[in-house]
Formats: C-alpha cells, structure tokens, sequence
C-alpha cells in the first residue's frame, strides 16, 4: 500500500466524478488520453517514493542554515528536485508553445499532490517555481518570457513570490519597498520583504523573484501597487546568469513545519541596485498577483489534502496491525487482544479522517477542473460560468481543506496513541507541516472576508446562485438512492440562501463582515456535503451499471457519505443560524476584557 497516493480513488475523481475523459475528446488537451495520465502519475509516484519521501524525515530534521551569508541545506532536497524537472514536472501545464506539455491543470494538480504528500517542504520549491512562471506566461513581455520561463520550466531556475513585510504582513497596503525608474526601462527595487519562502538557497541556478512594490505616482494603498521581475543574478549577454543583483539575505525563519523550505528575510538594494523589470502596466500589480496567488490558494487547499492524506493512510495501515484491548462485547479477558480497527471509537477517528480527507479532494480537483474549462471551453458562456464558480470557490478551497484535514492529521495522531507524538512515526510531522497551511496565501478571516465581501455580497449572489443551483439539481437526483441526504443538502441551502439574504439586507458594514469567518467555515462545509453527496451518487451509479466493487471501493462512499451528512452537516446548520441572527458577540466584546492587569 502506498503512504502518498490512493490511486483508486484518484482514478475515481479524474474519470467517474470529473468525467476528464470528456477533456480528451477535442480543444487543447486532445492529445492526452487515460494512459499517458497513467503513466505521468506512475511517473510522479514513483520519483515521489523513491525520492521525496525517503529523505522526509532527514530534511524535516536538518533545518537550513544560515552560514557566511549562505544557506546550507541537506543535499538530498537538490537531488529529489532534479527528479522531479528532470522528468518534466516543472513543464508539465504550461502550453506547448511556451516549452511545456499541456496537461490540463487537474492532472498536474493530480501529479504534483503526490510531492506534497511525500514531502511538502521540498515540494513547495517547484510549487512556487510554477506558480511563478504561470504569473510570467500570463502577463510577462515576450523578452521576458523568453528569457526567463525556459530555464523555469526545466527547473533549473526557480521563483518566489514576495508580497509581505516585516511591518505589513497582510495589509498590503502598507508596504514600504519602492521602485525608482533608472530610465532605461529598468527599476532599481530597495526594501524589505519577509516570510519569502524558497528565497535563498544554492538548489537552482537562479532565483527568479516576483516582488510587490511602489513605483512613483501610484498613490496610497493597494492601488499604487506595481509588480516586478527581480532575479537574484542578472543575466549577461548570452542569456545566463552573470553578476548579483543585490539581494541580501537577512535572516531565516524556523517554522512548526515545513522546514526543508527555507523561509527567509530578504533586503532588496541594500548594498547596491537591486534591478527589476516591470510586469505589466505601473501601479496594477496586485490584480498580477492575484493571479499567482488565486492559483496557490488551491494548491495550498490540495496540499493540506495530501498532507492528511499522508497521516489517514498510516493511521489506517497501523489501526490494523496494532492489537490492543478486547471487544467492547466483552468475552475472555485472556483471549488475545484484537487489532485496534476493531473499536468504533477508532473507526470514527478514521471516519472523519477519511470524510474529510476525500471530500476535500473531490473539490480541489474540481477547482482545477474548473481551471481547465475557464481556458479549453469552446462556448463562451460555460467558461464564463466556470470562471465565476472558480472565483466563489476559490476562499473554501483553499480553507477548508486547512481546517478539517488538519483535525484529520489531529485523528491520525490519536489513532496511534502516544506512539504518534513520537517522531519515529511520520503522522507527528504531516500535522506540524499542515499546521501552516491555515495561514499560507491568507488567513482564514482574510479568505471569509473575500468570501462575504467581494465573492457573495460583492456580486449581488450571481455566482452563488449558479452554485445552490447545482446543488439543488444533485439533490433532486438523488432523492430515490439517498432520500435522506438529499432532504439534509435542500435543508442546508435553504439555510445558505436565507443567511446570506439576512446578511446583504443589513447596513451596517462591519456587523456583516464580523462572522465572515463563520460563515466561511459553514458554507464550506455545505460544498463538501454536496461533493460527498456528488460522489456516492457516481459511485452508486457505476454500482448499478455493474461495476466491479472487490473491495467494496465504490460501497465505502455511502458510508462515507452517511457520516458527513450526520455528523458533519448540522454543524454547519448552527453556524449559518448564528451568522443570519447577525450575532454581535465578537465585535462588541470590549478590548479590555482581553488585557490582563
């Protein structure tokens, strides 16, 4: 069994709940079919295996280190990412006319979780490499493209984002980093940026960095924004790297998790220019950035799958092989003790995980789904839609995923006792690592702010109404296999839709705003209910036609699907019923009762 991939279950998304087949069938994936997937996923599984996760308990232990200026990292990180580009990874969802595959973007979602699981520090490396080089592809000039994306898609140059600093980390609007003109096209960047990960390192040739700063005339706050190409060497005539570009690295932060990255403290002009090109237009560089940081919200959510992933396949694997106690029925206290999977307590514990860790998966794939059809969808109006969706789902899935499958890394531990606090098991450092998923590209307050303020509100309930739509039409189908869960579902939107009226009929701006958290949590939780609802009517389906179930694969999702609508959902229930009352509890607390004398 593997601890990275459960490939059914993969298979399951891609082709019976995602229908990818249909991708295959004409536009800009048509030459991709089920077996050249299979073959990129044995690909990614085996390098991931072989690579990633025998090195994972070494480079989660020898932290980077900052020597003479330098960082000094396990030489194993370099060699499993040199498999990963070598293998063409890296290239792997860009266009072909840029030097990449095209593969639709769910594959290399699919591709690339596997990574994550086996070793998210060293994973986010490429991550960030890719999501950077998209950014570029996107709104980049054609002699930037041509300069920089073909040594990033090998791999053999990496990218950063630096968006925070030390004195803004959020509150973009406060950065302090400027841009002057040198009149030559070029800026010269001076300022401080913080929590860069992938910053500094000898792994790649290069370092390309996408940096946030002021250029004159922008004005205050996040509209004078603009965005820049700054490279840790700049390149000389041929095209290589040739002399520094100023970029000093300051210092290293030492996180709960994911410590093969290095997290850095970056000082931009400091001892000379630091030189930066323009990306796009002046003072429009948040909305550049955005487009980078939109993408990494999903993967952020993905990655919090796969890190749950991790700890529900150990956890699973040791509930079977550890005996301990007798059956609750009670019988011979000398009879031998049995394996632990046979207490419910423990069942329930991978119950949640296992609920958590697929529904979450199911909507992280179909987000990257949705990337494919806002880009390969011939009728205009379909992308459009996708589009929308993509935008409304975008806060869940990158939040939910960091909440629920956290706890399911919390079940993991439990399952294994005193025994999963240890580090002689993995399941102590898949839940360190996950733990800072909940903060990576937004907190979860900022994505319930985006969900309430510019998702729902901000569009008068557009996209939201296309979803409950879609919702009501999964629970009108499965009213004859699953009367009782499509009654829950048409419950719970009803509750949805009734709570967001309550919210857009109040003005007062800041009582709306004040459980958007809440809201954002419960609202997620109606999504993933309705994937799992999604899922075990595909699955009774295939059922139906005759599948093959060894196993009892396809059965497992009611059972699953059971769990979350009576265990999960009326959570949500309580929660949509408080932030529609318009709950002032939080936002009229006086600050005083919080300091201590």
């Amino acid at each position: 069994m593997s601890l990275i991939v459960d490939r059914r279950q993969l298979d399951f998304l891609l082709y019976d709940l995602l229908d990818l087949d249909r991708s295959f069938a004409a536009g800009r994936f048509d030459g991709w079919d089920r077996q050249t997937v299979g073959q990129i996923l044995d690909t990614a599984q085996k390098i991931a295996e072989d690579q990633f996760l025998a090195c994972a308990a070494e480079t989660d232990a020898q932290e980077p280190r900052f020597e003479a200026g330098k960082v000094v990292l396990p030489d194993a990180i370099g060699t499993a990412l040199r498999a990963q580009a070598e293998a063409g990874f890296f290239a792997l969802p860009f266009a072909a006319d840029l030097g990449g595959l095209q593969a639709p973007w769910v594959v290399h979602m699919a591709a690339s979780g596997m990574f994550t699981c086996a070793n998210t520090g060293v994973a986010n490396y490429a991550f960030l490499t890719i999501a950077a080089a998209n950014m570029l592809a996107a709104f980049g000039s054609d002699d930037l493209k041509a300069r920089f994306l073909p040594p990033m898609l090998e791999g053999r140059w990496f990218g950063t984002m630096c968006l925070s600093e030390p004195q803004a980390g959020s509150s973009l609007g406060d950065i302090r980093t400027r841009a002057e003109p040198r009149g030559d096209g070029t800026y010269a960047l001076r300022g401080s940026k913080m929590w860069i990960s992938g910053g500094e390192h000898d792994i790649a040739g290069n370092i390309v960095h996408f940096v946030l700063a002021k250029a004159p005339g922008g004005g205050a706050g996040t509209r004078g924004i603009s965005l820049f190409l700054v490279p840790k060497y700049r390149l000389d005539d041929t095209g290589n790297p040739g002399e520094f570009n100023n970029i000093a690295l300051a210092g290293l932060n030492h996180k709960l998790g994911q410590r093969a990255t290095t997290n850095c403290l970056l000082n931009f002009g400091e001892t000379g220019e630091s030189i930066g090109y323009l990306i796009g237009e002046e003072h429009r560089g948040l909305s550049y950035m955005f487009h980078m940081m939109n993408e990494a919200r999903i993967g952020v959510g993905y990655a919090s799958v796969m890190q749950a992933l991790g700890g529900y396949l150990y956890s699973a694997g040791y509930a079977q092989d550890r005996t301990q106690g007798r059956p609750l029925a009670g019988g011979d206290p000398a009879a031998p003790p049995v394996p632990i999977i046979q207490h419910p307590d423990v069942r329930r514990m991978l119950l949640a995980q296992k609920a958590a860790v697929e529904g979450a998966q199911a909507l992280c794939l179909y987000a990257a789904h949705l990337v494919d059809e806002t880009h390969d969808n011939p009728d205009a109006a379909a992308a459009a839609q996708a589009q929308s969706l993509l935008g409304l789902l975008t806060p869940v899935v990158k939040s939910w995923p960091s909440e629920h499958c956290l706890e399911a890394n919390k079940w993991a531990i439990q399952v294994l006792g005193g025994y999963g606090y240890t580090r002689d098991y993995p399941v102590e450092r898949l839940y360190r690592d996950n733990r800072l998923n909940h903060i990576h590209e937004g907190t979860f307050a900022i994505q319930g702010l985006d969900l309430v303020g510019r998702k729902i509100l901000g569009d008068g309930g557009a996209a939201l109404a296309v979803l409950t739509a879609m919702m009501d039409q999964t629970a009108g189908a499965a009213r004859a296999s699953f009367s009782a869960e499509a009654e829950a579902l048409i419950g719970a939107v009803a509750q949805l839709r009734a709570t967001v009226a309550a919210l857009a009929a109040s003005d007062d701006a800041e009582l709306r705003l004040s459980n958007a958290t809440v809201f954002l949590d419960a609202f997620g939780t109606v999504v993933i209910a309705w994937m799992w609802l999604r899922m075990a009517l595909t699955a009774q389906s295939a059922l139906d036609g005759g599948r093959d179930d060894a196993g009892g694969f396809l059965a497992a999702k009611r059972v699953s699907c059971r769990y979350v609508f009576r265990h999960v959902l009326p959570r949500a229930l309580v929660d949509l019923a408080l932030v529609a009352d318009l709950d002032a509890t939080c936002r009229d607390a006086p600050v005083g009762m919080f300091v201590t004398a």
